[in-house]
């Protein structure tokens, strides 16, 4: 099979569709032989797109790891009238402003669309919005009669990135569509999407990497010894809701003095607000948290294994990869009610919920936990048999490549059954 896959970024760059367009593409290269290229924009970040963040790569073809990956040139200009156009547009609610601000975000790629029409695929991929590549994708391959599959990562709490009925008409226009969970399934059938168009598969982990970790460096490196360890793995942003953390584990504190706290991931500028808030709290208090910083991706299954519950304390995901990861350790996790964290995590199975507005029912979920180790290492094992039967990477690029099959027999208007 001759598969196009158009996506933001691609190794090295990083990023969730990036991993998974990367998983995907070289599961189909090594397991199934297919021919597979990667269109994707020449930046090191997407948010090159638009403003001086990140820089340009060289456009041109490369081959990696048996995958063709083609990056485009992009267009940045005029991005200060763009910005503009897009805010006042959306301000006033004119006509449009959903098109001004998928301009604005980008990626500028004038010539993308003709070399998906010219491309020769079998069938054509792409992921994310809400980025202007996936409309090249749906034009591109409408114009050459190429079947087309968008997965759109909706973050269904983000009004600004993903209330746009140009969206919709382009799901409406593709072949199939993909959704993470049965959450944003349910949220485009509202909005007009046929459920029969739509396939839940979700994520994947290169389960090995996360089988194979060990904690017991880490616990050393941090001196935390045999005290329980609550983690958060989340870059930094106003987004994640850290703060909403920290505040929690001043009152787990009063009931578990002997818990700590890890915060891992990459700084932003809301970084400064986190310290400062932990500045605000006791000398006792400062001494169990434990903050990592810009950690390499290599050192992930590492923190996870070395924890013994993982905390998600935000509600603005389309999936939450995180939480598979942390159950491919055998963890149990803690996430929001909230978007589509509740269709991921099984509650009482393999982890709680927290009302997302109210921190004391985070502080009471994170201390039943604390209070019950056999619940922990249940609930851990729960999640890790869940990975095993849906969040491989083998099994999830099957699911995907046997949508890519339906669509290529035109069955794309039979029932398309979820994979979950």
């Amino acid at each position: 099979m001759k598969i196009l896959h158009v996506v933001q970024g691609y190794h090295p760059v990083v990023g969730g569709s990036e991993w998974l367009v990367k998983n995907i593409s070289e599961q189909l290269v090594t397991a199934y032989q297919d021919e597979v290229t990667v269109f994707t924009a020449a930046a090191t970040k997407p948010a090159y797109f638009w403003r001086n963040e990140g820089a340009p790569m060289p456009a041109g073809t490369e081959c990696i790891n048996g995958v063709t990956v083609r990056r485009f040139k992009l267009f940045r200009g005029l991005r200060f009238l763009r910005m503009l156009w897009a805010h006042s547009f959306h301000r006033l609610r004119l006509p449009y402003h959903d098109w001004a601000r998928t301009i604005q975000l980008g990626p500028l790629i004038f010539d993308m669309p003709q070399a998906i029409a010219q491309s020769g695929a079998d069938v054509v991929f792409a992921t994310s919005f809400p980025f202007m590549h996936m409309y090249y994708a749906v034009v591109g391959a409408r114009r050459a009669n190429i079947p087309v599959v968008l997965l759109g990562a909706i973050h269904t709490a983000d009004k600004w990135g993903y209330d746009r009925k140009m969206m919709i008409r382009a799901i409406q226009q593709a072949d199939a569509y993909i959704a993470h969970t049965h959450f944003e399934q349910d949220y485009l059938v509202e909005r007009g999407i046929p459920a029969d168009k739509i396939r839940v598969i979700g994520g994947g982990v290169d389960i090995k990497q996360f089988e194979q970790a060990s904690g017991t460096a880490v616990r050393q490196q941090y001196g935390w010894g045999n005290d329980p360890v609550i983690g958060v793995l989340a870059r930094q942003s106003v987004l994640k809701r850290l703060d909403t953390v920290l505040y929690a584990m001043s009152q787990v504190w009063e009931a578990q003095p002997n818990a700590r706290l890890l915060l891992a991931g990459a700084r932003t500028a809301y970084s400064d607000q986190l310290e400062q808030i932990i500045r605000g709290m006791t000398p006792e208090q400062q001494a169990r948290i434990t903050v990592v910083h810009n950690f390499p991706e290599e050192m992930k299954p590492d923190l996870l294994a070395a924890i013994d519950m993982f905390v998600h304390p935000s509600g603005n995901e389309s999936f939450g990869i995180v939480l598979v990861e942390a159950w491919a350790c055998g963890k149990p996790v803690i996430g929001a009610r909230m978007a589509a964290i509740p269709s991921v995590i099984d509650e009482g199975e393999n982890g709680l919920l927290f009302t997302y507005e109210d921190p004391d029912s985070l502080v009471q979920a994170i201390i039943n936990l604390l209070e019950n180790p056999q619940k922990r290492a249940q609930m851990g094992e729960a999640g890790r048999q869940k990975v095993l039967a849906n969040y491989t990477w083998p099994i999830v690029a099957n699911r995907v490549r046997k949508l890519y099959v339906d669509v290529i027999n035109g069955r794309s208007t039979q029932p398309l059954e979820s994979s979950l």
